[in-house]
C-alpha cells in the first residue's frame, strides 16, 4: 500500500476512537527500517488497545498488512508494525517517560496536512 494512504488510514483510525496528540514523524533519512512513525494517546488501557485494534482493522479492511502488534495484553503501549509506517499508542505517562518524539528528534514532522495536534478535550 502506498504510504500517504497508509497514513492517512491510521490517523483516520486513531481519530475514530478519539485518540489524542497525534504526530507523524518523517523518518526516512534516519534509518532504513521504515518511513513514519505515528504517535497517539489513548487516556486508559482500554483505549489504547481499541485504538491499537481500531488501527489493526481499518488497515486490513483496505487491503494493507499488519506485521505485528505488540503490549496489547497490558495496553500501557501498543506498537504496530504495519511495514514502512511504525504506530506507537501510548497511554500519557508512558510517552512522556519514553519521549519518542525527542528519541527522533532530527526527524522532520511529516508534512502535507498529515501530522496532527489535538489538544484533550
Amino acid at each position: 500500500m502506498e504510504l500517504r494512504k497508509l497514513q492517512k488510514i491510521v490517523i483516520a483510525a486513531l481519530e475514530d476512537v478519539k485518540g489524542r496528540e497525534i504526530e507523524v514523524l518523517d523518518t526516512a533519512h534516519l534509518t532504513p527500517l521504515f518511513e513514519r512513525i505515528v504517535i497517539a494517546c489513548g487516556d486508559s488501557n482500554r483505549q489504547v488497545r481499541a485504538l491499537a485494534r481500531n488501527v489493526a482493522d481499518k488497515v486490513r479492511e483496505a487491503g494493507g498488512e499488519v506485521l505485528s502488534i505488540e503490549g496489547e495484553e497490558n495496553g500501557e503501549w501498543v506498537l504496530l508494525d504495519l511495514g514502512d509506517l511504525v504506530v506507537h499508542v501510548m497511554q500519557p505517562e508512558a510517552r512522556r517517560y519514553y519521549n519518542l518524539e525527542e528519541l527522533w528528534r532530527d526527524a522532520p514532522a511529516s508534512g502535507d496536512l498529515l501530522i496532527r495536534r489535538q489538544s484533550a478535550s
